[in-house]
């Protein structure tokens, strides 16, 4: 059996690729070397499954996010408490309420990709990608399978939550799936409009109270109030 052999049989799958390029010094400091190399590319690779699992639409990570005063953070939160994914060991929620084009998304997947580093498993939706899928299970009558696949994340992101407005059994859905999670998993939610005017989405006053109480209970909201990101590129080109 050769040394690729062995490292297989052993499911060390990068020692034979990497034990060259390891200084000699000392039996220990190679022996101490080489497995801390296995073990970081193990969780770097881990971090890529998990990533191209969350299905993010864009490669945004918190490194290239701007941080600025024009976005409101809650007493017993700030940046560096935000970005640590305290809430997600926690099972709470955060909500990124503001204008379109001031950086929700931009953070929302931030948060998520640093998640996934950390070992955490990470959804990403759009609401009306993720109500089209439910609507979709529920008719086939999958619904329960749509849901057990989602089990085991321990962060779903919510992408603009108030673009559309929803039908009652669209919204009835997502009120479900929500209460499914309440209290299981961290949920981080993006939205346009402030909790008072979801009433727009949800077709019932009663189930869109329901959902907000679920939703804010044990809950971070970020309020972000500066211009629209895109538009200032645009005019600073003209």
């Amino acid at each position: 059996m050769n040394l690729k052999e062995m490292c297989k049989s052993l499911r060390l799958a990068y020692v034979a690729e990497i034990y060259e390029s390891i200084p000699m010094e000392s039996p220990e400091s190679f022996l101490t070397e080489l497995f801390a190399s296995e073990m970081r590319m193990r969780e770097e690779a881990k971090a890529e499954r998990l990533i191209k699992k969350a299905r993010f639409i864009n490669h945004k990570t918190l490194d290239l996010f701007r941080w600025n005063e024009s976005i409101y953070f809650p007493k017993q939160m700030e940046k560096e408490k935000l970005c640590t994914l305290g809430f997600i060991e926690h099972k709470q929620n955060v909500v990124l309420t503001g204008a379109p084009g001031t950086g929700k998304t931009h953070l929302a997947i931030g948060l998520g990709r640093q998640a996934c580093e950390k070992g955490y498993e990470v959804r990403f939706f759009r609401i009306s990608e993720l109500v089209e899928q439910l609507t979709k299970s529920w008719r086939d009558g999958k619904l329960n399978a749509f849901q057990s696949r989602l089990d085991t994340a321990d962060l779903i992101i919510l992408d603009e939550m108030g673009y559309i407005p929803l039908t009652k059994e669209s919204a009835e859905l997502l009120f479900q799936l929500i209460t499914h999670w309440y209290e299981q998993k961290s949920i981080i939610i993006t939205s346009n409009l402030e909790f008072s005017q979801w009433n727009r989405i949800f077709s019932d006053a009663r189930l869109t109270a329901a959902l907000v109480d679920r939703v804010i209970h044990h809950a971070h909201i970020l309020t972000f109030t500066g211009d629209s990101y895109r538009v200032t590129h645009a005019l600073s080109r003209n």
